[in-house]
């Protein structure tokens, strides 16, 4: 789980890449650096971030069974909401008990 703002968005083959500045990390199982690719598995970047907007993002890290392959996943489903100091204090006390 992290807070990002979001700086680029690109179509890549059936992909979305998103260029992602991580402004915090509340949740770490993997290190992140602070600018990130944030990848979404298809061409419309469901769940759809904007340019220049600031999100909260539960992640994870896909590496496939070559290890040619490590990036950052965010599934079409998965949890990306407009980044709010409540929403980050809801995260905080979240990851203290899980």
């Amino acid at each position: 789980a992290f807070h990002g703002l979001i700086l680029a968005r690109r179509v890549v083959g059936q992909e979305t890449r998103y260029e992602v500045e991580v402004k915090a990390r509340y949740r770490q199982r993997f290190p992140l650096v602070s600018r990130e690719y944030l990848w979404v598995p298809n061409t419309c970047g469901c769940p759809a971030l904007r340019q220049g907007a600031e999100y909260l993002l539960m992640a994870r890290r896909h590496v496939n069974h070559e290890h040619t392959l490590n990036r950052i996943l965010l599934p079409e489903h998965g949890y990306a909401r407009p980044w709010t100091p409540r929403e980050a204090r809801l995260v905080r006390e979240a990851a203290r008990h899980c």
